[in-house]
């Protein structure tokens, strides 16, 4: 696409459906390689970042379809564990195969991953986690290379609640030996998710949506049919448009809870919202009101991929608003209108 043109002074009105959440679908697709036989998965929007871990499955020797929000995966056929590095550069979620891969095979070769917009994130966190489990880490150039025969539970504490970590670190310990404990790990829904997939696959994972996570290793996962949840972020960035252009949309298949915080905000800002089970009906018609400070910290707090949709809300509110930005370093920023 070269281009967007926007006619803008319309209120939004109608009706949508959230689609199944991208962040909780591509660690549960990589995941899927750790049973050995057919994995569905439903509700899985048809994205970019989507396509590539298909691709990359594929690439691993994986069958894999795509049909509606439907996602088959044949995993038997997997017969190796070297990530190609011209997808990994296209996506920083391939970074979650580090894990199902090396507890499959015994090792994994991927690279540093690429795709991200927003600037360079280490994997460093990933990388501690496998090396606490009993892999050799051994870093090549851009190459990265893991290996553990044998994967040993340990307790891992996390110096920052980092999401990818907590998942890689849960997808490889599900098949270690003993137990395995992750402190100060990430609370998001995503992770939730991806504890319910591998449950139903066989494993056994407690704590996911706390900051301890609790599992215990098992000898083999069974392959299993699942149901992606919806996805929070692109709830929230509907929710903030129809509040910024004082309209009035029905979202179906959402998850509220999901969302406590940015209810709480727009609440705040005079914005009308009310909820009906997996239904949500916002409205707004009046000039929002100006928030007096928002941080955006781990959740169950006001996360970061709604701080630039937020931003615009407060850009026509009546006041002045600040927001801090925590996750990603950046600086507090202010609103004067």
């Amino acid at each position: 696409m070269d281009k967007l043109v926007i006619e803008g002074g319309k209120p939004l009105s109608g009706t949508i459906a959230i689609h199944g959440a991208k962040n909780a679908a591509l660690p549960i697709l990589a995941a899927s390689v750790l049973a050995c036989g057919t994995v569905t998965i439903d509700h899985v929007p048809k994205l970019l970042d989507i396509g590539v871990m298909l691709d990359l499955l594929r690439e691993l020797g994986c069958r894999a379809w795509h049909e509606g929000e439907t996602v088959v995966l044949d995993t038997a056929p997997a017969h190796t564990s070297h990530v190609p590095e011209t997808l990994m550069r296209q996506m920083r979620s391939s970074i979650f195969l580090m894990g199902p891969l090396l507890a499959r095979f015994g090792e994994v070769q991927v690279y540093q991953p690429g795709g991200c917009a927003i600037g360079e994130r280490k994997i460093d966190l990933h990388l501690q986690g496998l090396e606490a489990l009993g892999a050799e880490v051994i870093e090549l150039g851009n190459r990265i290379i893991c290996r553990a025969p044998r994967l040993i539970g340990n307790d891992i504490h996390l110096a920052f609640p980092s999401v990818g970590a907590t998942e890689n670190i849960m997808m490889a310990a599900v098949l270690a030996e003993g137990r395995t404990t992750i402190t100060n790990a990430a609370r998001e829904p995503e992770i939730q998710d991806l504890q319910r997939f591998l449950n139903k696959m066989g494993a056994k994972i407690m704590g996911a949506g706390t900051d301890t996570i609790t599992i215990e290793g098992v000898r083999k996962l069974e392959p299993c049919r699942y149901e992606v949840i919806p996805d929070r972020i692109v709830t929230g960035t509907v929710m903030v448009a129809a509040a910024a252009t004082r309209g009035q949309v029905t979202l179906q298949n959402t998850n509220p809870a999901h969302l406590t915080s940015l209810i709480h905000v727009l609440r705040r800002c005079g914005v009308q919202i009310a909820i009906d089970g997996d239904i949500m009906k916002v409205s707004s018609s009046a000039r929002p009101k100006a928030i007096e400070r928002i941080v955006t910290s781990p959740y169950p707090a006001f996360p970061t991929d709604l701080q630039s949709q937020l931003m615009v809300l407060l850009a026509v509110a009546d006041g002045t608003s600040i927001m801090k930005e925590t996750i990603l370093k950046a600086a507090s920023s202010m609103w004067k209108n």
